[in-house]
């Protein structure tokens, strides 16, 4: 066994695997764990309620989030992986990128801009949707596919730290009263704005990347061949999103406050496994022999993840002044969900779409995220919060599940 592995990865590999996974483990790592840093304190100063309302405006800019990126994280970087050697073509592929991506963030911005001037909760904290929207700007601009296809992440790294640590710096300098809310979601766009920025002109000075500008067809044949992967991307978000949303409209500022903190411990792990994953992609391109012994690491992985969330729950709940009598219980429920999101990750992700399945993983992802969204409105209408946790665990759940038992019946046949 050992020694199948190393005919696997060889010296190479292994460098720049170990390589790859410290840089977005650092940066994804440092990404989560400084929110986790600031939270305790936002939440005594400003409290559940207003943190709600900032998350509430968040989940609405989310839903955006997956249209701006219209899976390029997942179509460009594969497309940088093959012809990373070949200049000409890095061109065209960046030039597609961000011409697609600034369209789409301009009908983002009109579609939020006529929802917030129509829907009169909305309006009432119009400045905090405003500043939040301006995430997807740094989110347009910053070039995490182009270093994800070279595997040279240290650079995501390097943009990325120093940014997150100002934003933290300044919520400790400038946010020191309730009223000071609406200042958190505007230094986050900042940040993002800021990195996207020095990105850019990394990709042109130091990689010498043109814009040019691209015949019609070729924009309209791209945004084509891009769909199956983006509604794959993008139908998640009606039930991994519409939870805390509709828990907002349906619940309480406070309720959403609360979720979201228990959610952020979550959502570490969910980084952990994404990271594991995205650094796995290009190279499973390249080695599709390594699938087995990438499946069992993760799956290994996210078993004592799970088990060490809910033995330190109590020291977790103390760190973010939590005192909700049911939020072991949330975090159970979330918890589990895990399993369904590192399946869906494995088999999903790289298995299926790097053997180019993507309509199979579209397919997959649609109708369980459609029968997500369908089963959330009456959750959280009659369990609130306990409705927000089970209809996204349950679903993460169908839907890695179903690709699980997918691969197992093809692995069968192969064999």
């Amino acid at each position: 066994m050992i020694n199948k592995i190393k005919k696997i990865f060889n010296t190479k590999d292994k460098k720049a695997l170990l390589e790859n996974f410290i840089s977005l483990s650092a940066l994804q790592l440092v990404g989560m764990l400084l929110p986790l840093v600031t939270l305790p304190y936002i939440l005594r100063v400003i409290g559940f309620e207003k943190y709600g309302i900032i998350v509430f405006s968040a989940s609405l800019i989310a839903y955006f989030t997956s249209l701006t990126d219209f899976s390029f994280r997942i179509t460009a970087t594969r497309d940088v992986a093959i012809y990373r050697d070949s200049p000409k073509r890095l061109n065209i592929i960046y030039s597609k990128v961000l011409t697609i991506k600034a369209l789409f963030l301009l009908l983002s911005w009109l579609i939020i801009g006529i929802a917030v001037y129509v829907y009169p909760p909305f309006y009432e904290n119009r400045e905090i949707y405003f500043y939040t929207s301006l995430l997807l700007l740094g989110y347009v601009l910053f070039p995490e596919w182009f270093f994800q296809g070279i595997e040279q992440m240290r650079y995501i790294t390097y943009l990325n730290l120093g940014i997150k640590l100002f934003f933290t710096l300044c919520v400790f300098i400038f946010i020191k009263k309730e009223s000071d809310f609406w200042i958190y979601p505007l230094l986050q766009s900042a940040g993002y704005v800021g990195a996207g920025l020095v990105g850019q002109y990394l990709l042109v000075k130091k990689y010498k990347l043109k814009f040019i500008f691209l015949p019609y067809k070729l924009i309209v044949k791209t945004i084509k061949i891009n769909s199956p992967i983006f509604i794959n991307q993008f139908v998640p978000t009606l039930y991994n999103n519409t939870s805390t949303f509709l828990l907002g409209i349906l619940g309480t500022p406070k309720l959403v406050g609360i979720y979201q903190a228990i959610l952020t411990v979550v959502n570490l792990i969910v980084t952990l496994i994404e990271i594991l994953s995205r650094v796995f992609f290009p190279f499973l391109n390249r080695k599709k022999d390594a699938f087995n012994w990438y499946k069992n690491m993760m799956l290994i992985t996210i078993s004592v993840m799970i088990a060490g969330v809910l033995i330190f729950n109590k020291l977790i709940f103390w760190y973010l002044h939590i005192s909700y009598e049911n939020a072991f219980w949330i975090l159970t429920i979330l918890s589990l969900g895990l399993f369904g999101y590192t399946l869906y990750n494995i088999f999903g992700l790289n298995y299926f779409i790097v053997h180019r399945q993507d309509k199979l993983v579209m397919k997959n992802t649609l109708i369980f995220s459609v029968i997500g969204f369908f089963i959330t409105i009456p959750l959280i209408r009659y369990f609130t919060i306990f409705g927000s946790a089970i209809s996204l665990s349950l679903v993460r759940c169908l839907i890695g599940s179903s690709l699980f038992f997918k691969w197992l019946k093809n692995d069968t046949t192969k064999n």
